[in-house]
């Protein structure tokens, strides 16, 4: 008689839950006490080590504070959020996720609609569980008043040395700062003299700094000079040995945009600091040719037919203009220093001109004195008038972007692969 044997169905092994790490680091301070790779290697061996858990990867942001919310390694983790590959993200502390309690508790609340639970190693918080927001509203609040405090000390120690007439940074070509005072190099200084003397000869600032890379000079890191270097170089009034402090200001700790201070904030004049390798007399002659130029080129400009935007896209990164530039996927407005010398130089980025009419939808542009285009794809429309207006735009996805004629090659391209391959 055959034997039956009773066969019990397997159990069905548990799913392994995807968690990620996120890690921040942004001072010099962190960076020796919490190396980026020891975090990596501390939050990889956790995550391996931990039943039930399989590794999706440690997000890494160095040198940049909470607050902003463009974070690089950031956005990359919330990509992977909502692409449905993450179950759990952990990390060290709630000001090491963000300072800003609005970017926090909107960030926790759209992972938590995903059903993606982030884990507060420091405060021992899952957002996933019922007194989870209630904590983290508290606690972001306190985080979020340490960095204004933090900011407002750092404001009072510059104000400071701007009073007693000390330079906030030594990053000048043609000094360097030892004890707080500018000392000239001979080398550079001369390179310094010869950009302020072509200029006033009629060169422009493409023709110096070609000319300074034919003969082989190298800037301070040894890399090669652009426009946009030699424009910064020739507006530079500290090169009279005297300081023009507070040129520059950041809107507030949350977004740290710089702007420029153009009276919203006092100014410190300090005279003779430092030993001078630009006489006031040649500099003040440089600025006006700077302004003649300027004046000339905008009656030229006027004259020639010119697109909607034309002299109106100011980059806030290098201060150049925006030109108009025929891409594949369409016509984009761009930097011309970012178009030439790239991110490195300018970390500016180009918009898609429909993206720009779409924006400026019943604007008035002739009532626009200029449109300046900041970080966070930011555009501040600056009104004749006075008035501001600022506008937010979206980076086109990788399907926008392409045109007609795109699809049609990559139709083409793909039909033909496959007939080679029906040969075979």
């Amino acid at each position: 008689m055959a034997k039956i044997e009773r066969i019990e169905p397997l159990k069905k092994l548990p799913k392994l839950r995807n968690v990620a790490a996120y890690a921040r680091v942004s001072s010099p301070k962190d960076a020796m006490k919490h190396s980026p790779a020891a975090q990596v290697g501390y939050y990889s061996s956790m995550i391996q080590s931990h039943p039930g858990w399989n590794y999706a990867g440690v997000f890494i942001d160095e040198g940049i504070t909470g607050t902003r919310e463009t974070r690089e390694g950031f956005q990359r983790l919330l990509e992977e959020c909502r692409a449905g590959k993450i179950d759990m993200v952990i990390t060290k502390s709630i000001s090491r996720f963000a300072r800003n309690t609005v970017t926090l508790l909107s960030t926790v609340r759209e992972l938590k609609s995903l059903g993606i639970d982030v884990f507060f190693e420091e405060q021992q918080i899952h957002t996933m569980s019922c007194e989870g927001e209630l904590m983290l509203t508290i606690l972001a609040s306190f985080a979020q008043e340490e960095s204004l405090s933090a900011s407002e000390n750092q404001k009072w120690r510059i104000k400071k040395n701007f009073e007693e007439g000390k330079p906030w940074s030594g990053k000048i070509y043609g000094y360097r700062l030892e004890n707080g005072v500018f000392i000239a190099l001979p080398d550079e200084a001369s390179i310094v003299r010869r950009v302020f003397k072509e200029y006033l000869s009629g060169c422009g600032t493409e023709a110096i700094a070609n000319g300074l890379n034919s003969d082989g000079i190298p800037t301070r890191k040894g890399g090669k000079w652009y426009p946009a270097v030699i424009w910064q170089m020739l507006r530079n009034f500290n090169y009279t040995g005297s300081l023009l402090l507070k040129k520059t200001y950041r809107e507030d700790h949350i977004t740290k945009r710089k702007r420029a201070n153009d009276g919203v904030l006092p100014q410190y004049l300090a005279d003779d600091t430092h030993e001078a390798i630009i006489d006031m007399g040649t500099f003040e002659a440089v600025q006006e040719e700077i302004a003649r130029r300027q004046e000339l080129y905008k009656h030229r400009a006027k004259s020639r037919n010119s697109y909607p935007f034309s002299g109106l896209i100011v980059c806030a990164s290098c201060g150049r203009k925006y030109k108009r530039k025929t891409a594949k996927s369409g016509h984009v407005w761009i930097c011309p220093t970012f178009n030439s010398a790239g991110k490195a130089v300018c970390p500016s980025k180009q918009i898609p001109e429909e993206t720009l009419k779409a924006l400026t939808e019943g604007i008035d542009l002739s009532a626009v004195e200029h449109m300046i285009a900041e970080d966070g794809n930011i555009i501040q429309v600056c009104f004749r008038d006075g008035t501001k207006r600022e506008l937010k735009w979206k980076d086109r996805s990788r399907a926008e972007s392409w045109t007609e004629e795109m699809r049609q090659a990559a139709r083409e391209a793909a039909l033909k692969g496959g007939r080679k391959n029906g040969e075979r």
